[in-house]
């Protein structure tokens, strides 16, 4: 027997037999193809009365048309459409281009009992199942059943995924990184932000690191716990191991009650270690431990906690030359950096300047209840000339205090306050220092102080006489 002289179908109860609704919600429309009129008619009365919609197609070209045409539920198609031909190479060849259109839609072949071989190869190129002729009605109609039910709630899965990842991005932080030397960086945080990996941020202060973290973080499967963040420069070394993996009642004189680490806190969710550098070397073995074993001691106890935290740390120092220069453990940087994402300084990413500085303006107009919409193109230049040595943090300063200023619906160069180059001492700061307030005088030299150290804070605040917390308020006090 072949598929060419058995199309007569095998006589069988009449079945009560309820289809699943199209995703449209209308009912199901089942593509039916086969070169014999006898065999489409058959099929069309079986499945209308099944209750589905029924498309007929009676070459491969036709079927095709239809499913380009008009949405298809399922095909049931012969493999064979041309006189005299028993191969099932026209039907096996179609298979490829109709996974082309549509990559879940369900196709069951019909073949001969004595071509079984036909539809193992069917379904290795791509058919969901197969109906052997003569069919058996019951059969079909729940073959055809489970099908379109599956499709459906695989369609269903991936619909509901697509609008998850739509939800996650939109409540994502705000990263704005148009200009091409961001765009490698935007593809390794999207690839690593589902991860559980360490990840260790560098970059100049004010490039926007701990924004970066909380990417991160809300782009993760941890998004939904915390996001605990530690300016570990503010920590003293009588408070680190309180503060990190948290105290119990008595354990030293002010401990007045049971305190919670940050690592706990965190626990299920990100912990941030911002300026992980400054961490002082007698200290990093206890960090370096709780990395390791996942395990914390509150000061005091000497009973193990284990916590689930995925470590994000940044830094605006270069952590291999503080691992050279004996300031750093380098197993500790291996604990930390399994990826390392370098932010770059706002002089490298110009193209970023408006788009950043228009966000701000939106944001801090809002804040104040100001009509303010635009920039004007002349501080625009401005802007794009600037050396901004306080990188998008002196940027979002710069824009939030010309909102003050601004007369009307336009901020103007003169709003921005901006120096000149060129009339500048070092950092940009005014020529004339006792021109000064005292709040001016003191980020000044700040800002030098910082400057002449390239960015390393305990060196800064040891050329300034103050401890490096000290100097860590201030700056937070002053925006750099």
């Amino acid at each position: 027997m072949n598929d060419r002289s058995s199309s007569a179908m095998i006589a069988a109860p009449a079945v009560t037999f309820d289809p699943p609704a199209a995703a449209s919600g209308a009912r199901p429309c089942i593509l039916v193809a086969d070169d014999q009129p006898d065999v489409l008619a058959a099929l069309r009365l079986l499945l209308k009365d099944a209750g589905y919609r029924v498309e007929t197609a009676r070459s491969t070209a036709a079927i095709l048309t239809a499913i380009e045409a008009q949405p298809i539920d399922a095909v049931l198609m012969d493999l064979n459409y041309t006189r005299d031909t028993t191969s099932g190479r026209e039907g096996l060849d179609l298979l490829h281009h109709i996974r082309a259109i549509d990559d879940l839609l369900p196709v069951v072949v019909m073949t001969a009992w004595g071509s079984i071989d036909g539809a193992v190869e069917a379904m290795r190129r791509g058919a969901s199942d197969y109906i052997e002729k003569p069919w058996d009605n019951t059969r079909l109609l729940t073959t055809l059943k489970v099908h379109l039910d599956l499709a459906r709630a695989i369609r269903t899965g991936r619909r509901m995924e697509s609008e998850n990842r739509s939800l996650r991005t939109s409540g994502l932080p705000q990263l704005v990184a148009e200009s091409a030397v961001m765009q490698p960086i935007l593809d390794l945080m999207q690839r690593v932000a589902p991860s559980d990996a360490n990840v260790l941020i560098t970059g100049e202060h004010g490039t926007g690191k701990e924004v970066a973290a909380r990417w991160l973080h809300a782009a993760s499967s941890r998004a939904n716990a915390s996001f605990i963040a530690v300016n570990m420069g503010g920590l003293s070394d009588g408070i680190f191991e309180s503060e990190l993996f948290g105290h119990v009642k008595g354990s030293f004189t002010d401990a007045r009650a049971d305190r919670t680490g940050r690592f706990e806190l965190a626990d299920g969710g990100t912990l941030f270690l911002d300026e992980i550098a400054t961490v002082p070397l007698h200290l990093q073995p206890k960090l370096l431990r709780a990395l390791q074993t996942g395990e914390i001691e509150r000061v005091g106890s000497s009973h193990p906690r284990r916590v689930n935290v995925r470590v994000l740390s940044a830094t605006n120092v270069d952590p291999n030359a503080e691992v050279a220069a004996g300031r750093f453990r380098e197993d500790l940087l291996f604990r930390l950096n399994t990826i390392e994402l370098r932010l770059p300084p706002l002089r490298d990413r110009r193209e970023d300047i408006p788009v950043l500085a228009m966000v701000f303006l939106r944001r801090h107009a809002a804040r104040y209840g100001k009509a303010i919409t635009s920039i004007d193109p002349a501080a625009v230049q401005a802007m794009l000339d600037h050396a901004w040595p306080g990188n998008i943090r002196e940027l979002e300063h710069t824009v939030e205090r010309a909102v003050l200023l601004a007369h009307g619906e336009t901020i103007r160069t003169a709003d921005l306050a901006l120096t000149p180059r060129g009339s500048a001492g070092a950092a940009g700061t005014p020529a004339r220092f006792e021109e000064l307030t005292l709040d001016e005088a003191e980020r000044t030299l700040i800002q030098r102080a910082l400057a002449r150290h390239d960015g390393n804070v305990p060196a800064a605040a040891r050329a300034l006489g103050i401890s490096r917390s000290a100097l860590y308020r201030r700056m937070s006090q002053y925006g750099l």
